[in-house]
């Protein structure tokens, strides 16, 4: 499925962006470090952004 992205911001290594989908707003978090595999979405644009914050990359 494409995902029409928007409000894309970066928290260190970390790209937080907002989309929606089934006619509700989610928010994703992906680390783009190389061999991080850390990527997930959320109801809140706010849970984006700590998880962005408070992530810790093991690469």
């Amino acid at each position: 499925m494409n995902r029409r992205f928007r409000n894309l911001r970066r928290i260190g290594p970390v790209n937080v962006a907002s989309y929606v989908e089934h006619g509700r707003n989610r928010h994703l978090a992906a680390c783009t470090a190389p061999r991080c595999d850390f990527s997930a979405e959320y109801d809140s644009r706010a849970a984006a952004e700590l998880a962005a914050r408070t992530h810790r990359c093991p690469a």
